[in-house]
This record gives structure tokens, C-alpha cells and sequence, in this order.
């Protein structure tokens, strides 16, 4: 027999082993991914019709971009080119629902570019990443270019808070800028926001319906949570991790965040506005990012929701749900490593007599 042909000298098929249990799930990461863009399509068709063309094309900049880099660095790397799976249309949707509406069209670019390139790609691709790619991306932009990236426009819908009451209307112009709730808050105070609305009812409408100035993804609160809640049932997130994450941020705003003293905060404001229900319900249950246990994660959302507090009430930005996230990602290795699901088959260790 030719040695060549003996399947000795074959090169073997790789044998994967792994420990038991050997559970396999029936749901493929491309169905995960498109589905996960599917939950965000409501809110960003609102946010086109709340601001405008501006906000589709810098949606289509954010995904086309984030696309284009992953092929392009796929095709570099002589990998497979994976761009069918939608994982990079998510980080460029999820990009998009960060930025300002009016924002020129090379920032959108530089932010896929971050979040591709340099969140995704330089540590190895899917599933590999230390950081939300979306969140690396809305970072280095806001360093970048930090006036662009807080120049807000106004809800083209209109409610007393956009203060477009005061300018009648603005269909015919391009854009019209103004500061966001947490802005207004951050800046003149509780009092001064409620007046922008009219009222408290009015200013708690307004953030759970959207028809207010923000980032594209901060605005309707309740299609966004209707999203979160399709995740939930699909069982592709977990309902603790939102939950501890925005009742943390509410719990400690209403102790913290009031100036007549303790336990006068506004907690509801701060738990529907801002980026803080699509940050909890889509970039802290990130599977790639965040623990791997629910005690884990319950962690994670708690460090989460204390840090977009203190960002949020005593520091410079009126936001911090991006820097949080981010900085609880960078723990996670540690919380794995000290919070490790239990051996399976394993029996409680007895207690030991004194």
C-alpha cells in the first residue's frame, strides 16, 4: 500500500472536547442577531419620524460602514467574511441610537470604524471582544468631537420641551437644536425642566412616547422596553439584568438626586430618560461582554446603575449609561472569575460540626 494513501498519514479532523454537560442550543447566532435588530427597528423608525432624514442617513452611515469595515477586515485577515450573520448590522444600528440626529456624516463613520475595527476585530472577531463595539465607538467619537456630539436636535413632532411651541413651526427649516431633559436638568435644575414641559404628567409623557430632543435611541422609551420585553420572552437576555440595572439607577436617584436632602430625588425621570433603557435591555445583556452567570450579571447591572448615578448627579456629563457600561465591562473577567456557575452533578458540601 502507498504510504500516501494511508489514512495514518492523513491529517486528522479536529477532535473538539469539551466537559459535560453537552448542551446544544437550537437557536444560531445569525437567527439571535437578526432578531435583536428586528426588536430595534420600532424605535428606529420613530426616531426618523421624530427627526427627520437626518436620522435615517446617519442610520445607514452607521450600519453600511460598520458592514464595509467588518468585510474589508475579514477579507484582510483571509477569515470568513461573516457579514451575513448581522452581528455588524447591530453594532452600527446600536451605534446609530447613540449619536445626535444633525451629526456631519464623517462621525458616524469614524465610530463604525472604532467599533469594528478596534473594539471587534483587533480581538479576534465575534465573541471575542472585551467591550460593547457600539459603546467603544460612541466613546471615541464623544472624545473626538465633543461639541458635534452634544448638539441635539429637536423632536420634529413637537412637545413643550423641545421648546418648538416658542418657534412655531419647523417643518421648513433643516434642524433645529436644543438641550436634552438630562441636559436641562444637569444644567438648570429640576424645576426649570418641568417648566420646559408645562408639567410633571406632561414631561413623564413626553420621555415614555419620544417626542423630545436626544440621540436617536434615547427617545421612545416605551418601544424600546416593548423591544426589551420581545428579548425577555425569547429568552436571549435575562429580565434581572435591566431590572437591577434601572431600579438601581432609580432607587439611588431618589435618595440622591434631590436638592431638598435626602429621598426627594425624581427616580422615574431618570429611569425613562436618557440612554439608560436601551443601554439595560440591549448593551448590558450582551452575551460576548458581560458575565456568564446570572448572579454575575445581577453584579454587573447593579455596578452599572451605580456608576450611571454618580456620572449622571456629580459629574461632568449629564449622562453616564455609555461610561458605565464600559467600565463594567472591563470587571467582567474578574466577576466570572469569583462568581462561577456550580459543578454539574454536584451536591452541596455538608456542614461540618463544631
Amino acid at each position: 500500500m502507498d504510504p500516501k494513501d494511508s489514512k495514518v498519514n492523513q491529517a486528522p479532523e479536529k477532535l473538539i472536547v469539551t466537559s459535560s454537560p453537552h448542551v446544544h442550543d437550537t437557536e444560531s447566532v445569525t437567527k439571535i442577531m437578526w432578531i435583536v435588530n428586528l426588536t430595534l427597528l420600532p424605535a428606529a423608525i420613530f426616531s426618523v419620524i421624530n427627526f427627520g432624514l437626518p436620522a435615517l442617513i446617519t442610520m445607514l452611515i452607521c450600519i453600511i460602514g460598520s458592514v464595509a469595515f467588518e468585510a474589508a477586515i475579514q477579507y484582510w485577515r483571509k477569515v470568513e467574511i461573516t457579514v451575513k450573520d448581522g452581528s455588524a448590522v447591530l453594532t452600527g444600528l446600536l451605534l446609530a441610537m447613540c449619536l445626535p440626529a444633525n451629526i456631519p456624516w464623517y462621525i458616524p463613520l469614524v465610530g463604525a470604524f472604532a467599533a469594528i475595527a478596534i473594539a471587534k476585530h483587533t480581538m479576534g472577531g465575534l465573541g471575542h471582544n472585551i467591550f460593547n463595539p457600539a459603546h467603544i465607538g460612541r466613546a471615541f467619537v464623544m472624545a473626538s468631537y465633543p461639541v458635534a456630539m452634544t448638539t441635539w436636535a429637536v423632536s420634529r413632532i413637537g412637545s413643550k420641551g423641545d421648546f418648538s411651541g416658542a418657534m412655531g413651526s419647523i417643518s421648513s427649516l433643516d434642524m433645529v437644536t436644543a438641550a436634552t431633559p438630562l441636559g436641562i436638568l444637569k444644567q438648570q435644575g429640576y424645576q426649570a425642566l418641568v417648566d420646559s414641559f408645562g408639567s410633571q404628567a406632561a414631561m413623564y409623557k413626553a420621555l415614555l412616547i419620544g417626542n423630545r430632543g436626544g440621540s436617536l435611541g434615547e427617545t421612545s422609551a416605551v418601544l424600546l422596553i416593548l423591544g426589551g420585553l420581545v428579548l425577555i420572552a425569547k429568552k436571549y437576555i435575562k429580565w434581572q439584568v435591566p431590572v437591577v440595572m434601572i431600579g438601581t439607577v432609580g432607587l439611588l436617584t431618589w435618595i440622591l438626586g434631590g436638592k431638598e436632602g435626602l429621598f426627594t430625588g425624581d427616580p422615574i425621570l431618570h429611569m425613562i430618560s436618557g440612554g439608560l433603557i436601551i443601554g439595560a435591555f440591549f448593551m448590558a445583556t450582551d452575551m460576548v461582554t458581560t458575565p456568564i452567570t446570572t448572579k454575575g450579571q445581577i453584579i454587573f447591572a447593579v455596578g452599572c446603575g451605580v456608576i450611571t448615578t454618580f456620572i449622571r448627579l456629580y459629574g461632568g456629563y449629564p449622562e453616564g449609561v455609555c461610561y458605565s457600561i464600559l467600565l463594567m465591562n472591563a470587571l467582567t473577567p474578574l466577576i466570572d472569575r469569583f462568581v462561577y456557575p456550580k459543578k454539574f452533578g454536584s451536591l452541596p458540601e455538608p456542614a461540618t460540626r463544631r
